[in-house]
């Protein structure tokens, strides 16, 4: 079954990836690792499923979407953390878990963000294994969403990456699209994945794909995303005076001031 082929690639996977951040002492490579494992079950499942024997555009489109999206987030986490320490946030995973680092690292961190990466991948995989080739106007609808949180996610960092290079690494940034959400590239991701889902709606168990979007935004707004930035923040006297006037999540007009 395609699926659980797709859970135990998951699977290996993750362990791999636990070895390297165990010889490098850097569970930072986990976040490098995310959008490759994304690309792995496109593959696989698509293999699986005779490609070559059953390709058509409703089954190609959103493979393609994931890869561009996985490749330009794996590329873009590991220039940004090339010859750098640990993410902060591993750090203080690792003091936390004290004398257990490795074996909580193992299940808390690389094993717990597989399940999540396979629950999130469901939509694709269930498109996948689908042999319905017609075309709905949910392709069109699902497409033009991913498209517009592709532009929030990649403009997002882009903007940001070009502000902190600008020597202002210790400044908040509240420009371009920072200046109508302190979370565009969050918001962009979260999108992108709503576009997938409807997308493959179409497909055999496409409603199911549903817990996706969920998923994921779930996280992002109320896990791993936002609430461990803001908190990095919650006393810099320049990120209150921002997030008092610039939405959280959702794109929003700024309430005024510099």
């Amino acid at each position: 079954m395609v699926i659980i082929k797709c859970a135990v690639i998951i699977f290996i996977y993750m362990n791999i990836l636990y070895l390297i951040g165990r010889i490098k002492n850097n569970n930072s490579i986990v976040d490098i690792g995310w959008g490759i494992g994304f690309i792995l079950v496109s593959l696989s499942s698509l293999l699986s499923n005779n490609l070559l024997d059953n390709i058509n555009m409703r089954i190609i489109i959103p493979n393609i979407l994931v890869i561009l999206w996985g490749s330009r987030l794996a590329i873009h986490i590991f220039k940004r953390n090339f010859g750098k320490e640990e993410d902060y946030r591993y750090k203080k995973m690792r003091n936390d878990f004290g004398k257990y680092v490795n074996i909580k690292s193992y299940f808390f961190i690389f094993i717990l963000q597989g399940f999540i990466m396979f629950i999130i991948s469901l939509p694709l995989v269930f498109n996948n294994i689908s042999n319905n080739n017609s075309i709905y106007l949910t392709d069109v609808i699902g497409l033009i969403i991913w498209a517009i949180g592709y532009y929030f996610e990649v403009m997002g960092d882009y903007q940001l990456k070009k502000f902190i290079n600008d020597n202002n690494k210790e400044k908040i940034m509240k420009y371009g699209l920072w200046k109508y959400t302190r979370h565009p590239n969050y918001f962009g991701e979260s999108i992108m994945w709503i576009g997938i889902f409807i997308m493959t709606i179409q497909s055999k168990l496409g409603i199911i794909g549903i817990i996706s979007p969920i998923l994921i935004t779930y996280l992002l707004l109320f896990v791993s995303g936002v609430p461990l930035l803001e908190k990095k923040y919650e006393n810099n006297l320049e990120f209150i005076k921002y997030k008092s006037r610039t939405n959280k999540f959702i794109p929003w007009f700024n309430k005024g001031g510099k």
